[in-house]
């Protein structure tokens, strides 16, 4: 490396002295505008700093001179919201689930409100479209394991699926195969007596056997033809509309375990009037009964 200063011929410009692989480096510092304004950013940072909320500290955070906080401004930006809503938050409060419909201003905004409430607590399971996985109900059709009228489906809300409510949806099915209350091979018939209720390709022999063995294990709570009942949470076996999947591998593998998902409560978390809300929304999207 050269520390000998000299004339770039080409730009006129003095070298540093600096050179690397026959590359010089010009003395060439920055514009002055740019330096001025990378000082004054500088200023401000340091500034900035100073007056608002910047630094993390073990317990808490340094406050700032102007004492202004993000979570205090949200706050009373959603406390003045609420005030707006007030009085149609009152209405929908005292105005009974089956006359919300009556009320095309109420109706639209109990929709309104469910639909974002909705998308902010129910759409990571349900899907932003209520649409449904595999293992997670499609709340657009007309099937529903607990009833889809619209108090019933306030109540799922309210109270949830499997949780720890005194008052939550409960219903169990045996685990046929993991507590060996079946024989694998009777597992095998009941399933294809199972693709037979719902019209499916079986094998017909297969079902014949496991058509007794449905009658005594199963329709106590399913029913002898497979239609469910609303009140044990037993779902209509003779659709086409499946929980976790209509293959045959998926139907034993629900003999074989039981299944039975869960579904958080709300009361509590959520006010009256948003479960309301939701229930309402809930109920327009096609599949309320």
């Amino acid at each position: 490396m050269s520390t000998k200063r000299e004339i770039d011929t080409v730009t006129g410009v003095e070298t540093t002295g600096h050179e690397w692989d026959g590359i010089k480096e010009l003395n060439k510092p920055l514009p002055r505008w740019w330096l001025l304004t990378f000082y004054a950013c500088i200023v401000w940072a340091i500034g900035y700093m100073i007056a608002y909320p910047a630094w993390p500290t073990l317990n808490d955070y340094t406050r700032g001179m102007l004492g202004y906080s993000q979570r205090a401004t949200v706050m009373a930006e959603v406390k003045a919201a609420h005030s707006a809503q007030g009085a149609i938050r009152e209405l929908l409060a005292r105005t009974p689930l089956a006359d919300v419909r009556k009320n095309p201003d109420l109706l639209r905004f109990s929709v309104a409100g469910g639909n974002a409430s909705f998308q902010t607590n129910c759409a990571p399971c349900h899907g932003r479209g209520a649409q449904g996985f595999t293992g997670y109900p499609n709340l657009n059709d007309d099937d529903w394991i607990w009833g889809g009228g619209i108090e019933e489906i306030h109540k799922t809300i309210l109270y949830g699926i499997r949780s720890e409510h005194k008052n939550t949806r409960t219903s169990a099915m045996p685990r046929y195969g993991v507590d060996g209350l079946l024989k694998n091979e009777q597992i095998a018939d009941v399933v294809e007596h199972v693709l037979a209720l719902s019209k499916a390709e079986h094998d017909k022999a297969s079902a014949a056997r496991g058509e007794a063995i449905f009658k005594e294990q199963c329709a106590a709570c399913h029913g002898d033809q497979g239609k469910g009942s609303i009140e044990q949470g037993a779902p209509n076996l003779t659709d086409a509309i499946w929980l976790y999947g209509a293959s045959r591998q998926a139907i034993m593998e629900s003999v074989r375990t039981g299944r039975g998902g869960m579904m958080p409560l709300w009361e509590g978390r959520l006010d009256a009037v948003t479960v309301k809300a939701l229930a309402v929304y809930v109920h327009s999207l096609g599949g309320g009964k």
